[in-house]
């Protein structure tokens, strides 16, 4: 997210932040208190393998650990920061400013649901990854068109295809290509099936893409 620092040690420090004054006003926020913890737990465990990959006794295991870790770190802290500080009623401008995300206009400018569907590309960099690249149709760059907030993802680890889009239980959501997801070493060699779409600014909804799938490096 561009909102999250790009450099690793202050991603680190950023997310200790989200985590401390989330937790500090979760009663006023009404925040639900297991994911604050399964951040929490997740945080500490990257920063200590961060501050070991800056030693000269870290191993490739090590780096690869951290890699993978703060990779779920960083999608559960964007999804929390959409679903439960963005979209919150209780939050104000100065606890986003505290939080350091976003301070969104309060009244955008009006657009249509997109009327386009996603063309996709799935890349495997590593194992346990798959990498679900974006973009307008026939469009010369990754990435999500003019208008567009980002791109809806609903998936699930299935023997066969599923009939419907609504049999594809979870969902993952993107505001940069590509998006990421990230498997457990007993699920190597299964099929993730999947379908996207766009959703702009204002949570309007575009057409469901084919059902894809990708095997699980």
């Amino acid at each position: 997210m561009s909102y999250m620092p790009e450099k690793e040690a202050d991603f680190v420090e950023w997310s200790g932040n989200l985590i401390a004054v989330s937790t500090a006003h979760k009663i006023e926020w009404n925040l639900p208190e297991d994911k604050l913890l399964e951040m929490q737990t997740l945080h500490t465990e990257v920063k200590t393998l961060h501050e070991l990959c800056q030693t000269a006794s870290y191993t490739k295991l090590d780096m690869q650990a951290k890699n993978e870790k703060k990779a779920l770190l960083v999608h559960l802290e964007e999804v929390f920061v959409r679903n439960n500080l963005q979209n919150n009623d209780a939050m104000t401008d100065n606890g986003r400013r505290a939080l350091r995300i976003p301070i969104y206009d309060t009244t955008p400018t009006p657009h249509p649901a997109p009327s386009a569907i996603p063309e996709i590309e799935v890349v495997t960099p590593h194992p346990r990854t798959v990498h679900i690249k974006f973009r307008d149709e026939h469009a010369a760059r990754w990435g999500k068109p003019k208008y567009v907030h980002g791109l809806e993802c609903v998936w699930g680890i299935r023997e066969a295809p599923p009939d419907k889009v609504k049999d594809l239980l979870h969902s993952e959501f993107a505001t940069r290509s590509p998006l990421e997801l990230v498997f457990e070493e007993n699920e190597r060699g299964k099929k993730v099936y999947f379908a996207t779409r766009w959703e702009n600014g204002t949570v309007k909804k575009g057409l469901w893409s084919d059902i894809l799938f990708a095997v699980i490096p």
